[in-house]
C-alpha cells in the first residue's frame, strides 16, 4: 500500500519564500499528504503566513517559542508527525508535482527484495527475503545565487564521506545527491533516531543511514528544485561550506565514520526535545498528541 506522509519544512526568517514552497507541497498528487511547517522562531511575517493556511485540512503550523535550529525543527516534524513517510522540503524548495507520489509507490512497494547476485549479508539481509526499503532520494537541480543552474545527478557521491577516492572530476562543488531530497520510512527513525544538533544535520543523517544498512533507492529523473538564496545557511558568512562553524561539523561527521570503519557499530541519535518548546499548532488533531503534549507551554489545549 502507498504510504501517509507528511512534508516537513523547517523555517526561520524566510517569509519572502515560504508561500510557494507551502503551495507545492500542499498541490503534491499524492492525496495523503499532510504539510508540515515548523517555524523555528521567526521574527518577520512567518506567523502571518502560517495563519493564511491553518484552514486548509492538510496544513499543520507549528510555532516555536525560540529558535533552536534545523536539525531540532526537522526533529519536532518528526516527534509531531503520525503519518507512515516523512520527508523534508527547504522553506524555499519547489518539488515536482509527483514527487512524492513517486518516492511513496517505491516505498511501499513490496515485491522489492534482496536479489542473490548483490552481498546482501555485509548489511545484514539474506538473499531472496523482502526489502523495505528506507529511503527514497531524487535527483534534482540547484539554482545558485548567481542564477546558474546545475543539476545534481551523482548518486556515487553519496559515499563521498566513505571513498573520497571515489569522487574525483566530480564538476561543480556540491555535485551531491541530497539527503534532504529524500522520502524515509518511519521505522528509520524508530531505528536510528533523528537529527544531529548541528549544521551538518544532513550529511550526518545520510551516513548514518548508509553505515546502519539501510536500503536507498535513488530514482534518476529530476523531481526536486533547489534554491540556494544569499540569506541561505550554505551562503551565510557563519554557517557557509569555508566557515570555521561548518568544519567543525564536518570533522565531526569524519570523526564518526573512522569509529564505524573501525568498530562497524551505529550509535542512533535520541531525539530530545526537552529545550523545545512549542507557543503554537494550528492543527493539533494531526499531531501526534503525546509528542505536542510534552514541548508545548499550551498544554491545557492539546490534552
Amino acid at each position: 500500500m502507498t504510504p501517509s506522509v507528511t512534508i516537513i519544512i523547517p523555517t526561520y526568517n524566510r517569509a519572502s519564500t515560504l508561500p510557494q514552497a507551502v503551495e507545492a507541497a500542499l498541490g503534491q498528487s499524492h492525496p495523503q499528504t499532510t504539510v508540515m511547517v515548523v517555524d523555528d522562531g521567526s521574527q518577520d511575517e512567518t506567523g502571518a503566513i502560517l495563519t493564511r493556511y491553518a484552514d486548509h485540512p492538510r496544513f499543520v503550523g507549528v510555532s516555536l517559542a525560540g529558535n533552536v535550529g534545523t536539525a531540532q525543527a526537522k526533529n519536532v516534524g518528526i516527534a509531531l508527525s503520525t503519518t507512515d513517510a516523512i520527508t523534508f522540503h527547504d522553506s524555499d524548495d519547489l518539488p515536482h508535482r509527483d514527487k512524492v507520489m513517486r518516492q511513496a509507490r517505491v516505498l511501499g512497494n513490496e515485491t522489492i527484495g534482496a536479489h542473490p547476485s548483490l552481498n546482501w549479508r555485509l548489511s545484514g539481509r539474506e538473499p531472496e527475503t523482502p526489502i523495505q526499503v528506507g529511503g527514497v532520494l531524487t535527483h534534482h537541480e540547484l539554482i545558485l545565487p548567481d542564477g546558474e543552474r546545475v543539476e545534481i545527478r551523482r548518486s556515487l557521491s553519496l559515499v563521498d564521506d566513505f571513498f573520497p577516492n571515489l569522487q574525483m572530476a566530480a564538476g561543480v562543488p556540491g555535485d551531491w545527491t541530497h539527503v534532504n531530497s529524500g522520502l524515509f520510512h518511519r521505522s528509520v527513525f524508530d531505528r536510528l533516531g533523528g537529527f544531529l544538533d548541528c549544521i551538518e544535520e544532513d550529511r550526518e543523517f545520510r551516513n548514518r543511514l548508509i553505515m546502519a544498512g539501510e536500503v536507498l533507492w535513488v530514482i534518476p529523473e529530476i523531481l526536486l528544485t533547489k534554491i540556494e538564496s544569499p540569506d541561505g545557511l550554505t551562503q551565510a558568512g557563519a554557517t557557509d561550506y569555508d566557515s570555521p562553524r561548518r568544519i567543525a561539523d564536518r570533522q565531526r561527521v569524519w570523526d564518526a565514520v573512522g569509529r564505524w570503519f573501525a568498530t562497524r557499530e551505529v550509535d542512533p541519535v535520541p531525539i530530545d526535545l526537552s529545550g523545545v518548546r512549542v507557543r503554537s499548532c494550528t492543527k493539533p488533531e494531526l499531531c501526534n498528541r503525546q509528542s505536542l503534549a510534552r514541548v508545548t507551554a499550551l498544554r491545557d489545549r492539546v490534552a
